[in-house]
């Protein structure tokens, strides 16, 4: 038995002259939500082919559930929601989740992954008169019918309403507090941000960060300060500290790095700054730095 659902081990993966992967390693422990993060073309979709068993790696090895992941005994134990699907647009919702269900020997009751993804009022309807977000979520609930015990969502929340994110989101964790590992790829950093246990950070098919959210965030020396004040944009921007600044009415982030002097900068050109807060970079900061150093 393994320790880990699913591993790569030194994989390498390229498409001609295009190098894919590049002797990446990865693990996915029971319970995580893990979040793979990257540009396009960073290597993100090869990876999870990788692991599904939809590719074959070069060099390296990839086991799913400590198998080859084209056996059948393994795939059954995954749930996949890609970034793009295509459903028969004449089946009623719930004649979806009770076809892809058949597929599995001990499939979620479908009172359940309609209640779970929010489709109890949609179960009559046809695929192809919903809403680009309503089907997202019924792709969202074809990949839980099997009760995974990993699933892979690619992009899952693209398109969504708040209700319907924060509904996804919900199911997520409560997945996870079961036990279900989840990989998840997205270009919303603050899903990432809120939701994951562990982040990776891939760039050119190299893994260049790992860690906890806290962990990644630390690599980066900048820091956020908010405030109101009268002071022209254009002038925070020539500050030698400020690398960014950002405004809605007199309400001002700047994205520094050196909080401490810019502060005491402030405080000495506006006398009337209030509402002042510093705060440390966040996902979206770190992630723009570490794939800014992975490029050179």
């Amino acid at each position: 038995m393994t320790s880990h659902l699913a591993e790569l081990s030194g994989v390498g993966k390229r498409f001609g002259a295009i190098v894919a992967l590049d002797n990446l390693s990865l693990q996915i422990a029971r319970g995580e939500l893990l979040a793979v993060l990257g540009p396009n073309g960073a290597g993100k979709s090869t990876a999870i082919g990788l692991l599904l068993g939809l590719q074959r790696p070069e060099t390296g090895a990839v086991r799913l559930f400590g198998q080859d992941p084209t056996a059948i005994v393994a795939r059954r134990r995954v749930g996949v929601m890609m970034q793009e699907s295509w459903l028969a647009p004449e089946l009623k919702v719930k004649e979806h989740v009770q076809l892809i269900s058949s597929y599995y020997p001990s499939p979620m009751a479908l009172g359940e992954v309609m209640t779970l993804t929010g489709l109890n009022t949609l179960a009559d309807r046809p695929y192809g008169k919903l809403s680009s977000g309503q089907k997202r979520l019924v792709q969202f609930a074809l990949a839980l019918c099997g009760q995974p015990e990993l699933l892979f969502l690619d992009e899952p929340t693209t398109g969504l309403d708040i209700d319907a994110r924060t509904t996804v989101w919900n199911t997520m964790r409560r997945l996870r507090a079961k036990g279900t590992a989840v990989v998840l790829t997205t270009h919303y950093l603050e899903e990432a941000e809120t939701l994951a246990d562990r982040v990776l950070v891939l760039m050119k098919g190299r893994l260049v960060a790992s860690g906890t959210v806290d962990q990644i965030r630390a690599v980066v020396d900048r820091k956020r300060v908010i405030c109101t004040t009268c002071l022209a944009t254009a002038d925070l921007e020539r500050w030698p500290d400020v690398e960014s600044v950002s405004r809605h009415d007199s309400r001002v982030q700047l994205t520094v790095r050196n909080a401490e002097r810019t502060v005491r900068r402030l405080l000495d050109a506006d006398a009337d700054v209030r509402d002042l807060e510093v705060l440390r970079a966040g996902l979206a900061e770190a992630f723009t730095e570490l794939t800014q150093e992975g490029a050179r």
